[in-house]
Order: C-alpha cells, then sequence, then structure tokens
C-alpha cells in the first residue's frame, strides 16, 4: 500500500488500526492468538460478528466499511502471494453508508474566519500562521495534510502552486494574490530560521504543524464566530470547490483543481449547490411562502 498505491501516512495508520483490531477480535473470539490458518478458516459468521462489535462500540457505517476494505485487502494480498485463501469474506457485504454531500461555509463565514484568523491569543506570528494556513486551504483547495507538507522553498509564491496529493500525484493550482500576501506575511514573522527543505508551516517550537493543532484553533474561532460544528479546515477545501461552481465553474477544472481521480467525487458539489438553490427558493418564492 505505501509503495505501490503510494498511500498517505495517515490512510496506513487507519487501516493498520482496523487489521489490527481485527486480529484482536479473533484473538479473543478463539481465546488464543491467531495463526495464519485461522484466518484462512475464518467463518462468514466470525465477520458478522467482528463487525457488529465494531458498531456496538460506536464505529460509524463509514468506519465499518472503511475496517471491511482494510480487512479484505489484507487477504487479497495474502491470496495473491499464495499464503491462504477466504472464500467467505468475499461474500461479506459493505454496511450501507448514509448519503452525504460536502458542507461548506458560505462565503460570508469564510470571509469572517479569515478576517478573524490573525487574532492569536498568544504570539503575532502564530495568528499569521493561522490566517496564512486558512487562506492558503480556502484560496487553493488543498487538503490539510497537503498544505502542512509543504517546506519552505515554497514561498514566495508565484502564479501557481505545485502541490503532492493523494498516491504522490502532482498538480499544479492557481494562486491568488490574497494567498501570496498571506503566505508572504507570515514567513516574514516567522521567529525560526530554516533552510529551503524546512517546513512552511510550524507550532510554537518550530517543528513541523500538526493538524490537530489547525484544527483545534479552528474550534476556538468556530465558538468566536459562532460559525456552525461543520467549520473545519476540510470545510474550507469544500468552500473553496462549492464557491467555484456557485460562480460558474466547469466542473473538469474543478476536478482537476481538487486533485480528484474521478469526476463523480466533484459532481457531489453540484448536490450542494442545488440544495442551496432549493432553500433560496423555498423561502423567497412567494408560492413556496404559501405552502
Amino acid at each position: 500500500m505505501q509503495s505501490e498505491r503510494r498511500l498517505s501516512a495517515h490512510t496506513l495508520d487507519s487501516y493498520t488500526g482496523d487489521v489490527d483490531r481485527f486480529l484482536r477480535f479473533l484473538a479473543e473470539h478463539h481465546g488464543r492468538n491467531v495463526a495464519l490458518a485461522d484466518l484462512g478458516n475464518a467463518t462468514l459468521a466470525e465477520f458478522r460478528s467482528w463487525s457488529a462489535a465494531l458498531a456496538r462500540d460506536g464505529a460509524a457505517a463509514t468506519s465499518r466499511a472503511r475496517a471491511l476494505s482494510s480487512v479484505k485487502g489484507l487477504f487479497r494480498f495474502l491470496d495473491k502471494n499464495g499464503t491462504l485463501h477466504n472464500a467467505a469474506l468475499g461474500t461479506m457485504r459493505a454496511p450501507k453508508l448514509p448519503k452525504s454531500i460536502p458542507k461548506p461555509l458560505t462565503q460570508l463565514d469564510a470571509e469572517a474566519l479569515l478576517a478573524n484568523a490573525d487574532d492569536h491569543p498568544t504570539d503575532d506570528w502564530l495568528g499569521k500562521r493561522d490566517a496564512a494556513l486558512f487562506t492558503l486551504l480556502y484560496g487553493c483547495g488543498l487538503r490539510i495534510d497537503e498544505a502542512l507538507s509543504l517546506n519552505r522553498r515554497t514561498v514566495p509564491l508565484g502564479d501557481a502552486l505545485t502541490v503532492l496529493g493523494k498516491g504522490k500525484k502532482e498538480r499544479r493550482v492557481p494562486v491568488l494574490p490574497a494567498v501570496a500576501a498571506a503566505l508572504s506575511a507570515y514567513v516574514d514573522a516567522l521567529p525560526y530560521a530554516g533552510g529551503p527543505d524546512a517546513p512552511l508551516f510550524v507550532g510554537a517550537k518550530g517543528k513541523r504543524l500538526d493538524a490537530g493543532v489547525a484544527q483545534r484553533r479552528m474550534r476556538e474561532l468556530r465558538r468566536q464566530l459562532q460559525l456552525p460544528e461543520t467549520a473545519t479546515p476540510h470545510a474550507l477545501r469544500h468552500s473553496f470547490a462549492t464557491h467555484l461552481l456557485s460562480a460558474g465553474g466547469d466542473l473538469r477544472a474543478i476536478q482537476e483543481l481538487l486533485g480528484h481521480a474521478s469526476l463523480s467525487t466533484t459532481q457531489r458539489y453540484t448536490a450542494v449547490e442545488t440544495e442551496q438553490l432549493l432553500a433560496v427558493y423555498q423561502s423567497a418564492h412567494p408560492r413556496a411562502k404559501a405552502s
């Protein structure tokens, strides 16, 4: 998964955790450490019991579906290498997933967030860092991991930025002047020296910024500005796509900017726009009001 599919470290950690929990369940079920033969002989009832145990522990349907995918990936690998074969797992169906659409911020909420992001309670340069990070996420549609993996050589930004996305695939995204200005202001205030390979976004001690810190800062701003619970760093990426689409952006172009492998993933944003248009219609149309 790492060398061939080039999945991110975060994804690898999630998949490893899923497999570990499955093996622990099977060991508890057998009352001993499991061997390869136990995996090969695992029954459909055991797989279903494991999934049911995840549900009892509070795992959502999406988490259970990912766990099943992780375990199936392990068994496919073992089968491909001639280690073992288990036909029962192939008949195991993933839980039904709820239909969900991205939850972007409104344009006014996004503007309010960026306008207040630099008001850090402790250090001025940390405020500039937060403003630069959130402006980058919203202005370029980056994933949080993509932004935090950038190094100091990135600044000063030109007209476009090369981003290393999922599967180690590179894409080019245009850079707005506001994004370039926010990044430059942050780097000018940065108290830590560093060469071109030093991390761009750093924490208070100068180490590469952890995503949890950015998420915590977003929660603080969310409470301060009374934004919805769905206001997260990733929601800025959703907002980037939705606001472009609302302004007439081409769906194929937005797909390229987001780095989506499939157009169907990008098409989720059309559902957001339709939902918003329906809400406007229901609140404004005389006949809708009458009903």
